[in-house]
């Protein structure tokens, strides 16, 4: 298994992911995240990555059924449309702001490992060509890890973002509630008077004692989102 984070790649693949049959060998099946996939779906796939991983490799580099409804179930339960066509299979989420797309007939190998067309295409977005975020997995992904993934993307739980993360379509059609500053505890004025009382004791002569930080400031705002 080898996974990769590449912030200063080529193109927009933040998270590589592939296993190999052989540690010198080609590679069985890839999955890519670009860097604008919600944190919490990579998450979601490296976690069950990880559990698949200790159970050896008829797990994580095969599989244990490998159904594409497998994947579909987490998003249809969700509400998705699932339209069953001639080459492929498409879901698409109420909002249409989200999909996932499944030919049928596999992609040659090669191209799928060194191109940029894979077997499953999930994306989300405003555009249908060019989606703000998406992820790849090739044909020999394990199932249960792409569904791990759809499962997530179903979630309804909130995610914490701050404010300067939410993009245009996140401002306009997600639910935002705004998370409010924690109150300082005791602990937390004790703290900042033992703070200051040190800064006052260390000072050295001639010099202005640095401004202290009020009770009150907190960390940047950030909003909780549904």
């Amino acid at each position: 298994m080898r996974l990769g984070y590449l912030p200063e790649g080529d193109d927009d693949g933040l998270w590589r992911i592939s296993a190999y049959d052989d540690a010198f060998g080609s590679v069985r099946w890839a999955a890519t995240f670009n860097d604008r996939t919600p944190t919490e779906f990579v998450t979601a796939f490296t976690t069950a990555l990880a559990q698949a991983y200790t159970q050896g490799p008829d797990t994580y580099l095969h599989g244990a059924t490998n159904e594409p409804a497998e994947a579909f179930t987490p998003l249809t339960a969700a509400g998705w449309q699932h339209d069953r066509r001639a080459w492929t299979d498409e879901l698409t989420a109420p909002d249409s702001h989200a999909r996932l797309t499944y030919e049928h007939l596999a992609p040659d190998h090669q191209s799928e490992i060194t191109g940029h067309h894979s077997r499953w295409w999930l994306r989300g977005g405003t555009g249908r060509r060019y989606p703000d975020w998406y992820a790849t997995f090739t044909t020999h992904t394990p199932t249960q890890l792409i569904t791990a993934t759809t499962t997530a993307i179903a979630d309804p739980t909130p995610v914490t973002r701050y404010t300067r993360e939410l993009s245009r379509l996140t401002r306009n059609h997600a639910q935002l509630t705004p998370i409010p500053p924690p109150i300082p505890t005791p602990l937390d004025v004790r703290r900042a008077h033992a703070a200051r009382a040190r800064t006052a004791t260390t000072q050295r002569p001639g010099t202005a004692a640095p401004r202290p930080v009020p009770l009150s400031a907190t960390p940047a705002s950030g909003r909780r989102v549904r």
